[in-house]
């Protein structure tokens, strides 16, 4: 009897995990504390990260991701993997993380199962305190034909050189750094597969 409340409900997990904040006067309360395993530290406040969710929203649909469309998070633990699937949420596509240990033919059949559009990874991260690389195993994956990918975003997290297809392959500064901060959050269903 609960459930049947709910059914046919609308909402906005995105909105709900941000924007109220924002609206409701706690916009500038620390949303996030971030700590990489290098010492690199970043915070952001509920407007910040409204901000930058937005962005990744509007950043993600210029590339053609619409509700209903599948998105491969291929990233380490960094405040872009959360930005990435709120926009996703914000939007009404459906994220499917992938852990970053696991091969290209894991990625791949993760990639394919989920018929993802779109696959949003890292140059790499860090292991024990040295540069592990993740476009690498994201770029092997893809080397065979047959899949729905149509871009990789890539966020530059250590540094390291990476391989690069041209018309595939953008960095996240630039796709999502100059995307417009203004973005309306739609409502879902409330069964919609978040």
């Amino acid at each position: 009897p609960f459930a049947k409340w709910f059914v046919g409900g609308k909402l906005n997990a995105s909105y709900n995990a941000l924007d109220r904040h924002v609206e409701e006067g706690r916009g500038d309360r620390v949303a996030i504390y971030f700590e990489g395993e290098p010492g690199d530290t970043r915070t952001y406040t509920y407007a910040q990260l409204t901000e930058e969710v937005k962005k990744a929203a509007n950043a993600f649909e210029s590339l053609g991701v619409s509700k209903g469309d599948r998105v491969a998070v291929y990233l380490p633990m960094i405040p872009e993997a959360v930005i990435t699937m709120l926009a996703c949420a914000r939007i009404g596509a459906v994220h499917s993380v992938v852990f970053g240990g696991f091969s290209a033919d894991a990625l791949r059949s993760r990639i394919d199962d989920a018929e993802a559009k779109l696959v949003v990874t890292a140059d790499g991260s860090y292991r024990r305190g040295k540069p592990s690389l993740l476009k690498p195993a994201v770029d092997d994956s893809l080397v065979k034909e047959g899949h729905t990918v149509s871009n990789v975003v890539v966020v530059k997290r250590n540094g390291k050189p990476v391989e690069w297809t041209e018309g595939r392959d953008l960095w996240w500064d630039d796709v999502v750094g100059s995307a417009s901060a203004e973005h309306t959050a739609v409502p879902h269903d409330s069964e919609h597969p978040l």
